[in-house]
């Protein structure tokens, strides 16, 4: 999973329970207008305008309430990047199937690739081996 879906998981997963939770903000939280992928534009061009290259946890989802709790904001342009995020992943058994499918592909890939090479080194000919073995001379006796 790339950590810029995993950071929109997360972001969800705070507000679902913050709606859960807060009768004010799940009114916010259900406007038509408002949507995830406008959210997650919104933090990304705020944390771009900080000039911050990381926030605490408290401050994106600061920026996620207010996003949604402002009805004109202005979101920004959508900025391509890549987001770490500090919180652990939780794989589903279909994805953890698909890790361990790709890791053995990798495995077996990368095992064939040195057969490969193996075999394809170039070994003496029996024309060549021949040429490299000492002619006996009387001395050698």
């Amino acid at each position: 999973m790339k950590g810029t879906e995993h950071f929109k998981e997360t972001i969800k997963k705070y507000l679902d329970d913050k709606a859960r939770t807060d009768e004010l903000f799940a009114v916010s939280y259900v406007k038509e207008n408002k949507n995830l992928d406008d959210c997650i534009t919104f933090i990304l061009n705020q944390v771009k305008a900080s000039g911050c290259c990381g926030m605490t946890d408290e401050e994106i989802w600061s920026l996620a309430i207010h996003y949604y709790d402002e009805d004109n904001i202005d979101v920004g342009k959508p900025i391509s990047c890549g987001i770490v995020v500090n919180h652990k992943v939780e794989l589903t058994e279909e994805e953890k199937a698909q890790a361990r499918k790709d890791a053995l592909k990798a495995y077996q890939e990368e095992e064939m690739r040195k057969i490969q090479q193996r075999h394809s080194r170039s070994r003496p000919t029996a024309q060549a081996a021949q040429c490299n073995q000492t002619e006996l001379s009387l001395f050698d006796f």
